[in-house]
């Protein structure tokens, strides 16, 4: 069952839970430069069955074993956004990274938000985590329940103020679906992490002519950048099995079916890869060709180890 969390719950239930940054290495992002240490690599399973497309991409970013380790704590973030075809997380995407967590011996597996329980019944992810086995821990929209994290390098964003249940967790999941923005033009890997932001936030990112105006599309653009320097997921699952490439990011849109689950840890290689399935040139993208130049990750494909295995 989920229940959301409110300020006074959440004293309670977390009490010597050790929620700081030392509790979340792997989620605290790396130093500049880090990501480029060497190749990264990028995991494309392609089906029609997007469940074992979602396993075959771990298992060429790697294999399960590599991000979670036995016994940990493992947060997922799928994206619940809207109801509309295309515009949320794959529920068999989500059931495939469950049951992988389970292999690796996981020893919890919750999806945080501080969307609604509405949004999660509408989607039917909440439907796959009953019936995994897994948990929902639902926060209202209640600063308290927030963590101040810096923002090391931070261009407009110096503090992130980041969903303190996540640093109870050993692991970060991240699991958006691409799709269409009508500001920005490409939510992925990198703009997901807005879901475990505050709300209130995440509202200074939008300035009043977001949609329209570049100065404003470019402050959104690099307040997700900044963002992503706060936060390192430890394995990014990335939908692109069907998703709309017009009226997003809630849709209804126009839906575009590569039939593809795109997996590995550089959110960068990621979302250019993913915005090139449906001919976005990634480096028009400000937050893609950004995180290359502010050393979250790699936008060159010559530079990315592309595999990719059809189902």
């Amino acid at each position: 069952m989920s229940r959301t969390i409110g300020r006074r719950d959440f004293i309670k239930t977390s009490a010597g839970a050790g929620l700081t940054l030392a509790m979340g290495k792997a989620l605290a992002a790396a130093s500049t430069g880090a990501a480029k240490a060497k190749a990264p690599t990028v995991g494309v399973g392609i089906g029609e069955d997007y469940g074992q497309a979602a396993v075959r991409a771990v298992a060429l970013a790697g294999g399960i074993k590599r991000f979670v380790p036995k016994g940990a704590k493992v947060a997922l973030l799928p994206n619940v956004q809207s109801r509309h075809p295309g515009a949320y997380t794959n529920p068999e995407v989500l059931r495939a990274v469950i049951r992988l967590c389970k292999k690796a011996g996981a020893s919890e597996i919750n999806c945080l938000s501080w969307q609604t329980a509405k949004q999660w019944d509408d989607t039917g992810l909440k439907a796959i985590l009953d019936a995994e086995g897994a948990g929902l821990k639902l926060f209202e929209k209640d600063e308290s329940l927030f963590k101040p994290v810096p923002v090391p390098n931070g261009v407009v964003l110096k503090e992130a103020r980041v969903l303190a249940a996540l640093f109870d967790h050993d692991v970060l999941i991240n699991m958006p679906i691409t799709k269409d923005h009508a500001g920005n033009k490409f939510t992925g890997a990198m703009k997901n992490l807005m879901g475990l932001n505050s709300p209130e936030s995440n509202r200074t990112f939008h300035r009043p002519n977001w949609k329209t105006d570049p100065d404003d599309v470019a402050h959104l653009d690099q307040s997700i950048v900044d963002l992503n320097k706060a936060v390192r997921p430890a394995l990014n699952v990335v939908d692109a099995t069907e998703f709309i490439v017009s009226n997003g990011p809630f849709g209804p849109g126009q839906l575009f079916r590569p039939q593809r689950v795109v997996a590995g840890t550089d959110r960068v290689a990621i979302d250019a890869h993913c915005a090139s399935l449906w001919g976005l040139k990634p480096s028009d993208i400000v937050q893609i060709k950004r995180g290359g130049e502010q050393g979250l990750g790699e936008i060159n494909p010559e530079k990315i180890v592309l595999k990719e295995e059809n189902i």
